[in-house]
């Protein structure tokens, strides 16, 4: 990726960018209130950023993970969840309503992924994940647009966190 400069987003319209925290501090409501726990919320935001490319947001929900209490190993897992044995029935469901969420545009929610994940979630957490997935999507288009800087830990030019869909964190 090169390193020219791009307008950052959510310094060039902090009121739309305002907007967008404020509909994360909603989802991270919705989340709660339907029972999404940290490690669950982090398994899926970290997913929807490897697949949308957001080496930003990876590095942001892994930190999230990490501080939820996910170890490495499940971590390591989430890119190949599929093959992995780490993650319940639930967390898989969620990991493959993300993968539909994030490529919506190629088939929308397939209706075995709906029916399959509607097996699993009850309604509430279909909802809130669904929102969680909306706003990661966001982030993640605003981080890659910017091209947020991911410097090696500790190095020079480290920028402040997107928000994630409840966390208060900020770019």
């Amino acid at each position: 990726m090169s390193e020219e400069r791009r307008v950052h987003l959510s310094k060039k319209a902090p009121e739309a960018y305002a907007a967008l925290r404020s509909f994360s501090k909603a989802v991270g409501g919705v989340a709660a209130a339907a029972g999404i726990d940290a490690r669950l919320r982090e398994i899926v935001q970290i997913h929807a950023s490897q697949l949308n490319g957001c080496a930003y947001c990876v590095r942001v929900h892994v930190d999230g993970a990490v501080a939820a209490g996910v170890d490495a190993d499940t971590i390591a897992q989430i890119a190949t969840w599929r093959e992995s044995g780490v993650f319940d029935e639930r967390e898989r469901a969620a990991l493959e309503l993300t993968e539909s969420f994030t490529f919506i545009h190629e088939d929308g929610i397939p209706d075995e992924v709906y029916d399959r994940a509607g097996g699993i979630l009850s309604e509430a957490e279909y909802v809130a994940l669904s929102w969680i997935l909306v706003a990661i999507n966001a982030f993640n288009r605003v981080a890659i647009a910017g091209r947020y800087p991911v410097p090696p830990r500790g190095g020079a030019g480290a920028a402040p966190s997107p928000v994630a869909p409840g966390d208060g964190r900020s770019a």
